[in-house]
């Protein structure tokens, strides 16, 4: 059994708290961590820090193990604003540790590739859904743009996971195509 292995009390618990997952939104600039680089990261994980604003900083802290989050690339050109894929925290929050960015933004939360979305959901697409999904008007993506880490209502994450035709998991395509 590995050492990081949960005891079986706790195991049981994270799996009847999976309707307790909360969704979030990540933004990211693609210059200076794309989906690609989350994808080929090792194991698909990499940190998400340099966070500064109060607010998003108060959102990683809020963010649990198994948790969701929508990965949005942002933009100078409106055509590059659009959510691309979906990643899970795979370590809650922790204060920055040796030198990097982590510690100079004062902590971060570990999230590790999940899927990338068949086709991409542009921002103007989202805008236009504003008075179709429930939630859509409050969602923080279009009342606080500059915000950079926000939570999703789960009407919304459900509209844009269909909207984006769903997402490729890490090795599902691979599993579909031997059988």
């Amino acid at each position: 059994m590995p050492r990081k292995a949960k005891p079986a009390a706790q195991a049981t618990a994270a799996a009847t708290a999976t309707t307790d997952v909360q969704y979030w939104l990540l933004k990211t600039e693609p210059g200076e961590w794309s989906w690609s680089d989350q994808a080929s990261a090792p194991g698909g994980v990499g940190p998400w820090d340099g966070v500064r604003n109060h607010q998003a900083m108060k959102n990683l802290r809020a963010m649990r193990t198994g948790d969701r989050c929508l990965f949005y690339h942002s933009g100078a050109g409106a055509a590059s604003r659009r959510v691309v894929g979906v990643v899970e925290v795979a370590r809650t929050w922790y204060e920055g540790e040796g030198e990097g960015k982590a510690a100079a933004a004062g902590g971060a939360v570990d999230v590790r590739a999940v899927g990338e979305f068949r086709n991409p959901v542009p921002l103007g697409e989202i805008k236009k859904a504003a008075g179709e999904v429930e939630g859509m008007r409050e969602f923080a993506l279009l009342r606080q743009p500059r915000l950079s880490v926000m939570p999703v209502p789960a009407e919304v994450w459900d509209w844009i996971c269909d909207a984006g035709g769903g997402f490729v998991q890490d090795g599902q395509a691979a599993e579909e195509e031997e059988v």
